[in-house]
């Protein structure tokens, strides 16, 4: 079945989220280190067909690029070397990681399960992918267009 991955990447944990087949609703999926995201990715490619990464890019208020966002930049040549030919998009994650706190308190978490930041990066990787997926299939507002970065042959190496 299709599916399309969002992805919450930081510089020690990476939050991992799924659509459905549809690619109508997105569930999250795991937390896993962010060394180990690549192996993850691939073992679960093995069961399941991935047609696009949605990678959560960090951005500050003033819409420019936020400090992490370097890391993201740096991710994404890896994440497009290990998945060829399968599109990335950036999309933009303020605030997730607030609506992720404010998700788990509706859903009635308790305190001390909240402060496990695990849960809190897979369910900001679901509000990535969701608000992608909305985004696309026209069922919500168009507040955080994709990001797109500059070329490749224009990325500066590291």
């Amino acid at each position: 079945m299709d599916r399309i991955i969002g992805i919450d990447y930081g510089r020690k944990r990476t939050g991992i989220a799924v659509s459905d087949p549809l690619g109508i609703f997105a569930s999250a999926l795991e937390t896993v280190h962010s060394a180990k995201i690549i192996e993850y990715i691939k073992n679960y490619a093995q069961n399941e067909t991935i047609i696009r990464f949605v990678v959560g890019y960090p951005k500050n208020l003033n819409n420019l690029p936020a400090e992490a966002a370097k890391d993201v930049e740096a991710f994404i040549p890896v994440l497009e070397k290990a998945f060829p030919g399968i599109p990335v998009t950036l999309e933009d994650e303020r605030f997730t990681s607030v609506l992720a706190h404010r998700a788990m308190i509706d859903g009635g978490m308790k305190a001390s399960d909240r402060r496990d930041k695990t849960s809190v990066d897979k369910i900001s990787a679901a509000i990535i992918l969701q608000g992608y997926l909305d985004r696309i299939n026209g069922g919500g507002p168009e507040i955080a267009p994709g990001i797109t970065l500059p070329p490749k042959k224009n990325r500066k190496r590291k």
